[in-house]
């Protein structure tokens, strides 16, 4: 049986277990879903109602990090430091928590969102720091570069421009190489919605064979 991914293209979650799934050439049929209005077979198998979520049979899975640790299992970019697990916390906690307030200030009253910001950059100096080489681990990209990139993504997205003056040249760099490469392209493709109602050809992905 094939795997059943729910995805939603904007979310950095569900673009980390496109990006490992893809990485690891495994076949998944997806589902594209739109937030606001979540299938109820999704719920059904995760009724916590969060992005990505990965079906296979019986077997759940409901975090993005499993995710990638499922389908990278026997692929050497799926090796994982203690050092590396300790950066995805930090990206997974505090650096998302002022990603969020930075990005949505008014959903949370009280917030300022510069100061928010501010604590967003602590964590950039901290991965400025990290890569020595083109990725966090050397000349070799691995799964912390895959798990953090689309959150930073998304942080540099909050003011583009003011992103680009800031002095992290070696994680611009390392965005814009990403953000350039065919691997992320791919997984940005843009899918119908799945519609669980009027069911139609199932979407295989990476692609269609």
């Amino acid at each position: 049986m094939t795997p059943i991914l729910y995805s939603f293209r904007r979310c950095p979650y569900a673009m980390r277990a496109r990006l490992a799934i893809t990485l690891s050439q495994t076949r998944v049929e997806l589902r594209e879903i739109i937030l606001r209005d979540k299938p109820a077979a999704m719920l059904a198998a995760s009724p916590k109602g969060t992005v990505p979520v990965l079906v296979i049979g019986d077997e759940v899975i409901e975090e993005s990090l499993d995710i990638m640790k499922w389908a990278l299992a026997d692929h050497p970019l799926g090796a994982l430091s203690d050092k590396d697990a300790e950066l995805i916390a930090l990206n997974d906690g505090p650096f998302k928590s002022a990603l969020d307030r930075t990005k949505y200030a008014t959903r949370f009253p009280g917030t300022d969102p510069n100061a928010e910001r501010e604590k967003g950059c602590a964590f950039i100096a901290t991965l400025e720091a990290r890569l020595s080489g083109p990725w966090l681990g050397g000349d070799t990209a691995s799964l912390v570069d895959y798990a953090i990139l689309p959150f930073i993504r998304q942080f540099a997205n909050t003011d583009a421009t003011w992103f680009a003056e800031q002095p992290y040249p070696r994680v611009q760099k390392w965005l814009g190489d990403f953000l350039a490469s065919p691997l992320f392209q791919s997984i940005m493709n843009k899918y119908e919605r799945w519609d669980e109602l009027s069911p139609s050809e199932p979407v295989y992905f990476p692609s269609n064979p």
